[in-house]
């Protein structure tokens, strides 16, 4: 073995061993955090986890399993049935911007944020001494840093209301 191969391998060690390893993209980190399995399911019936994975500069408002959970019964099963796949890629697309926001880049009160579903309203994020809200969705983890944008955890689905 040559003195550069030594040193190559030493380095794969010392990085496998202190556990530095690139961030993943957005579908990759919402895998591993293994509470996002019915937002996938959605991204992937709506043919969007391609997207999501590889889009730059995005962020996500990612509903959890049991925010799903509280949509009515048959909701969801509903939804991720092709003849439905309109409607849910307008659910999914009202959850994603097209820039990266952090909580930090938010002022102290309301602002509006275009989503990608651009025939719904605005999105609604308001920072207070109580935290961060998205519409009536609340943030439960923010700034969660992934490979091509952001992910800020909420706790309730968001139901797209058309413009006007």
């Amino acid at each position: 073995m040559t003195f550069k191969h030594s040193i190559i391998g030493a380095a794969a060690a010392l990085l496998m061993t202190t556990g530095i390893a690139s961030a993943n993209n957005v579908v990759e980190t919402a895998q591993a955090a293994g509470s996002f399995n019915t937002l996938l399911a959605a991204a992937q019936a709506a043919g969007l986890a391609d997207t999501l994975a590889t889009t730059d500069n995005i962020t996500v408002f990612a509903p959890t399993d049991e925010a799903f959970a509280k949509l009515p019964d048959g909701t969801v099963e509903s939804l991720l049935e092709p003849e439905n796949k309109d409607q849910l890629v307008a659910i999914l697309t009202y959850h994603v911007l097209g820039r990266e926001l952090e909580s930090n880049m938010l002022p102290g009160r309301t602002i509006h944020v275009k989503p990608l579903n651009t025939d719904a309203r605005m999105l609604q994020v308001t920072k207070s001494m109580d935290g961060v809200t998205v519409n009536d969705a609340n943030v439960v983890q923010a700034d969660i840093e992934t490979d091509n944008g952001v992910i800020h955890v909420i706790d309730t689905v968001l139901i797209p209301q058309p413009r006007g």
